[in-house]
């Protein structure tokens, strides 16, 4: 994929929730929230100070994150549902 967020930008790919409930039952598709979990797929050079001074990202590719439900604009980029965001909108990393 050819394509690189600016600033302090991060590309995610969702990751894809579980299709059953921990009692067993199915979820159908219409009822399932889309997750706020992902994985970073890339990330910008980072946000720059005042000063000019460049502030590196905490995150990088490959990293599993959290977000909230609301962040990020959505995109297709080859054909793949990706976000967009922020990397304040980042809750966490998950290690």
């Amino acid at each position: 994929m050819a394509f690189t967020p600016l600033h302090d930008r991060v590309l995610v790919r969702r990751v894809q929730s579980d299709e059953k409930t921990k009692g067993g039952l199915i979820i159908p598709d219409s009822a399932k929230e889309k997750p706020a979990e992902g994985e970073i797929v890339s990330v910008g050079q980072g946000a720059r100070k005042d000063s000019g001074e460049l502030i590196a990202p905490s995150v990088k590719a490959g990293d599993r994150i959290l977000f909230g439900k609301w962040s990020g604009t959505e995109v297709t980029l080859d054909g793949e549902e990706l976000l967009i965001m922020k990397e304040s909108d980042i809750l966490g990393i998950i290690g």
